[in-house]
């Protein structure tokens, strides 16, 4: 039985497999929104934890980093793993296996795994172990050692200034007595300048003097190296000097103390003591050292935060990469299945010829892709063989005859041949259709169970006769049948011939001598009796009146009894037709006679006299089918028409008359008639005059009421049956023939 959509069976199974697939979008939507929330959850939740001791120099506690570390991680990695699904589902969907393929699924959930959870415990481990490992930094044993380191090498340098500044106020005290008691010019200055140097343990010493337009002079110095004097005073460093205290500065190996000497001379005094230089530079890496050690831990929380986001962003790495591996390789090893698959489903529609490339490796999938190749092309070769013999067969029954027809357990046609689709007058292709829809008469036969049957079908109108043989097959049934349509009729008319000739024989032998006889009568005795009324000539008239009419018919029966073989000679049709409507205009001067011949005289192979004989036939019963309809008096149409193609010669006859009969299929046989006089032999003897013509004749109603008669010829058929030897009243007239028919 097969099941429809409507069936509420499949009905109810689409329905649980639509359910179930709704119910997995559903929950697989519902986990994703509540990974996503929980997500969001913890990402607050961080960024309060860490927003709370913002003002703090000090760093988290690794437990609290690595719980919120652990606590975003572990959603954003569930996010990502669904995220990969649902694009190896899209993957899956558009792969040749379409969305029952699981493989890309399966592989991004393993190798999602198993990626993230070892990438999950080395962050963990990871984490703290830094956290751990850098906190003893940021303790304040570290800050304190490093404050006490730089507060003794300060606390050196700051001694060593302290004196120098010392040394050059008391020197500029020294100075400024001695200046009191000898003026600037005097020679003794320069030596007791550098007894000052030398008393006070200096290693160099300047009196620099800044002119009106900024340049420095140099009034006594002791031990000066060759630095310009703009180095000693720089110019930045004069501002600074007008309030009158000493400023040191550490230059390298030495110290340096410069104050103003005199504001109104604009002199200042210049002294420089060297100090360990090894103290001194240990002095500036412990100063630089307590600075980067100050910015490193305003920067704790930042780096630690930089820290574990780095590890954070690197997991997720880690845990793409391992999806995009897992998409890459079940992409690698769907694709020879999806070929494989690609390659069944163009089998399965019927492309034998489809092949699947072998893969470079000899594993598993390449022997079942050599697997199916050899069986494709076995299939191929097989299929092949019986196309071959399904030609041969369908070629068999082409030239065959009889009609056949196979159909199967459901009565679908699976196969008919030419002979049968004319027969059935079918012309769509049957195959795949029901037997009923394409010949309902052979299905009701097959219903009966018969073997052999003869059964009459309607083709447009017209009455066939097929003998049917049904077979039974183990795939449903075969149907032979033959058009025994023709053979009955000639059975038939053959029948009536013989019964024609009987008559004939019978009956024509005594006609003669009961008509000497009445007329022996009339002679002999006519003028003896003289009744009143002439009753004995009138008996004596209508005997032999009617032994004339016996006459007639024995003749028509002794003509269809013995059809003259036809001579076959090229004739002017057109004049042919003509003729024969010439007969009937003057006997029938009330209606109205039309003759169309576009083409002009059509010369075509027949005989002469039973074309002759057969037209005036025809025009003869359409007349007599107008005067049924309108009387003797009234009037009628009678219209002939020649038609002629490459192939064919078209003759019609189309009256106003009274139309055909309700058995018009049987008009053409013996003794048909619907007229009171009528034998039945005038269509009998023109069907069979156009058959032996390789002609047909066929009847149809008329448009407006009447009948048109069809008259076809094969001029092709006609052609090879022409005589090559003309005979001698070939043009003679033919209308006393004519009159005879």
């Amino acid at each position: 039985m097969v099941l429809t959509v409507t069936d509420p069976v499949r009905r109810r199974r689409w329905k649980r497999r639509l359910a179930k697939v709704r119910r997995k979008l559903l929950f697989r939507g519902a986990v994703e929104l509540a990974v996503l929330g929980v997500m969001a959850a913890m990402i607050a939740t961080a960024a309060l934890v860490l927003g709370q001791g913002s003002g703090q120099q000090r760093p988290l506690s690794p437990a609290v980093v690595s719980l919120l570390l652990v606590g975003n991680l572990v959603p954003a990695m569930g996010l990502l793993v669904l995220m990969a699904q649902r694009i190896a589902r899209g993957r899956s969907e558009r792969s040749p296996l379409g969305g029952r393929g699981g493989l890309h699924m399966r592989l991004v959930t393993l190798f999602s795994v198993l990626a993230a959870f070892p990438t999950l415990l080395v962050v963990i481990f990871a984490s703290l172990l830094f956290q751990y490992g850098v906190e003893f930094w940021f303790s304040d044993r570290v800050r304190i050692v490093l404050l006490n380191a730089d507060r003794v090498v300060q606390t050196y340098v700051a001694e060593h200034k302290a004196g120098l500044q010392d040394d050059n106020v008391a020197m500029r005290g020294d100075l400024l007595n001695a200046l009191a008691m000898a003026p600037p010019d005097d020679p003794r200055w320069d030596t007791y300048f550098a007894s000052q140097v030398f008393y006070r343990k200096l290693d160099q010493a300047a009196m620099i003097r800044v002119a009106a337009d900024g340049s420095e002079q140099l009034i006594w110095g002791a031990n000066l190296d060759g630095r310009p004097l703009e180095r000693r005073l720089p110019k930045s460093l004069r501002p600074e000097l007008a309030d009158g205290k000493p400023h040191s500065r550490v230059q390298r190996a030495q110290i340096e103390s410069v104050m103003q000497f005199d504001a109104t001379t604009n002199t200042y005094l210049w002294i420089q003591r060297r100090a360990d230089p090894v103290v001194l530079a240990q002095a500036g890496r412990a100063n630089g050292a307590l600075a980067d050690y100050t910015s490193l831990v305003s920067r704790a929380r930042q780096l630690q935060f930089q820290f574990n986001a780095a590890l954070f962003v690197i997991s997720l790495l880690i845990v793409a990469l391992a999806i995009w591996i897992a998409l890459t390789i079940a992409d690698r090893l769907v694709r020879p299945i999806g070929d494989l698959v690609g390659a069944a489903r163009r089998v399965a529609g019927g492309d034998l010829a489809a092949r699947v490339a072998p893969p470079n490796k000899h594993d598993e999938v390449g022997t079942l892709a050599a697997a199916f190749n050899r069986m494709t092309r076995r299939l191929q070769e097989q299929t092949g063989a019986l196309e071959s013999r399904r030609a041969l067969t369908e070629a068999v029954l082409s030239g065959v005859s009889a009609g056949v027809i196979s159909i199967d357990r459901q009565r679908a046609v699976t196969l008919v041949n030419v002979s049968a689709r004319a027969l059935l007058g079918t012309d769509a292709d049957p195959i795949g259709r029901p037997l009923a829809a394409v010949a309902p008469e052979l299905d009701r036969l097959v219903d009966q169970q018969e073997r052999e049957a003869v059964v009459q079908i309607g083709i447009e109108g017209e009455q066939r006769t097929l003998a049917v043989k049904v077979v039974a097959t183990v795939s449903g049934h075969v149907l032979t049948f033959d058009d025994i349509t023709q053979q009955l009729n000639d059975q038939r008319r053959a029948a009536w011939a013989d019964v024609a000739r009987r008559i004939a024989h019978e009956i024509k032998n005594p006609l003669t001598p009961i008509q000497l006889a009445a007329e022996r009568l009339q002679r002999r005795y006519g003028h003896e009796i003289r009744e009143e009324g002439g009753t004995f000539e009138r008996l004596v008239s209508t005997i032999v009146r009617q032994v004339a009419d016996i006459r007639r018919m024995i003749d028509e029966f002794s003509a269809f009894a013995r059809m003259p073989k036809p001579t076959f000679r090229r004739e002017n049709i057109s004049d042919i037709v003509r003729q024969a409507v010439f007969l009937h205009e003057v006997a029938h001067p009330a209606i109205t006679f039309t003759v169309t011949d576009p083409d002009g005289p059509q010369m075509v192979v027949c005989d002469r006299r039973q074309i002759s004989q057969a037209l005036t036939n025809l025009v003869k019963n359409a007349a007599e089918a107008i005067e049924a309809r309108a009387g003797e008096a009234g009037g009628g149409t009678i219209a002939l028409s020649i038609a002629r193609d490459v192939e064919r010669l078209t003759i019609e006859v189309a009256d106003d008359g009274i139309g055909l009969p309700a058995e018009r299929d049987r008009l053409t046989e013996p003794y048909m008639t619907t007229r009171a006089k009528g034998t039945g032999l005038g269509l009998a003897i023109v069907h069979r005059i156009v058959e032996e013509h390789h002609g047909m004749m066929r009847f149809a109603d008329r448009p407006g009421g009447g009948t048109i008669v069809h008259v076809e010829f094969d001029i092709a058929a006609l052609e090879q049956l022409a005589d090559p030897a003309p005979a001698e009243d070939d043009r003679q007239p033919v209308t006393a023939d004519l009159r005879r028919a």
